[in-house]
């Protein structure tokens, strides 16, 4: 029986088994890696001049919005969500704009670290607010909205400002081989080193447990408050890191917010992350951007009028939706 018992165990720990384990916890996001592997094939068919530019131009556009997606998926995990996210990007954005315009590239590294500390801030406020008022996330959120957006104009009322040479460098240009964009690096290099510790920790464990119940989290001696919080200014420092984005892209601040908010709540959809909260991961929807993205350039390619492109991505979006509906009954049944 110890023989048995000893063999069991040594094949959970085997690694084939735990492969295999990895791949049951992602499989969403493995379907979204084929999806997009596909996409890019049939970009290359429609248009065979497709290369490490049109590859680099991609990675450049979707940064912003995937941190957006990144901040979105942050509060969403919580049971709640954030409609000032493009508002929030919009503010650091023009704030970071403003104060490293014709100032040294030393000084714009202080004005880095000012704007993440800011994006905290203003993430700490929107989850205050909806803890301490207990009016629901999306209306506490919908007016915040409006209040970052006002203080954008307050501080930038028309696009202008200017990015360091540094930050603008991160973003442009491949890395090692042309087809690998520094963008794309950079992307998946801020999400892991801000994601990865976080889920593996406790206050990220407790995210997942508000998430899935409140209640059961509240009466295993997590904080539900403390761990809201925290998810708000999680979505408020990615949401800075969007806006030092834009900067970097555009070399300008703008102060009006852009289809962010919107977009990042599409790819928390087809990222597989639950709209009641408690199950999915980060890089689900930060994949799930690319492949909007692409879809719309691959619709462009083929002289489809944009806005059936967004047509297309709504009923892409009724379909994940539907289809997660389907299996979470299942599971339930």
């Amino acid at each position: 029986m110890n023989a048995a018992v000893g063999a069991a165990v040594e094949s959970r720990s085997s690694p084939l088994a735990t492969l295999g384990r990895l791949v049951r916890r992602n499989v969403w996001t493995l379907g979204l890696l084929v999806i997009l592997a596909l996409l890019l094939v049939a970009t290359k068919i429609i248009q065979p001049s497709y290369g490490p530019a049109g590859i680099q131009g991609l990675a450049i556009s979707v940064l912003p919005l995937a941190l957006a997606a990144a901040a979105q998926t942050s509060a969403v995990l919580a049971r709640g969500i954030d409609l000032s996210i493009g508002s929030m990007m919009a503010l650091t954005s023009v704030v970071s704009a403003r104060l490293m315009d014709d100032q040294t590239e030393g000084f714009a590294i202080l004005v880095v670290a000012g704007v993440l500390i800011l994006g905290l801030v203003i993430g700490a406020v929107n989850g205050a607010l909806v803890v301490f008022t207990r009016v629901p996330d999306i209306v506490v959120t919908l007016a915040m909205l409006f209040v970052w957006a006002g203080a954008a104009l307050l501080v930038l009322n028309t696009p202008g400002g200017g990015s360091a040479k540094w930050l603008s460098d991160l973003t442009r240009g491949p890395l090692f081989t042309d087809w690998l964009p520094q963008a794309a690096v950079l992307l998946v290099a801020v999400v892991a080193v801000i994601w990865i510790p976080i889920r593996r920790s406790r206050l990220g464990l407790s995210i997942y447990a508000v998430g899935s119940d409140p209640l059961a989290a509240f009466r295993s001696g997590v904080s539900v408050t403390r761990t809201k919080i925290f998810s708000y200014m999680l979505a408020g420092l990615f949401s800075a890191i969007g806006g030092l984005a834009l900067t970097a892209t555009t070399g300008i601040g703008t102060p009006v917010p852009g289809p962010y908010t919107l977009m990042s709540v599409a790819a928390v959809v087809l990222g597989g992350v639950s709209l009641a909260g408690g199950r999915g991961g980060i890089f689900g929807p930060v994949i799930a951007v690319i492949i909007l993205s692409l879809l719309r350039t691959d619709m462009t390619f083929l002289n489809v009028d944009t806005n059936l492109a967004t047509v297309a991505q709504g009923l892409i979006l009724v379909g994940v939706v539907m289809v997660g509906s389907l299996i979470q009954m299942r599971r339930e049944r």
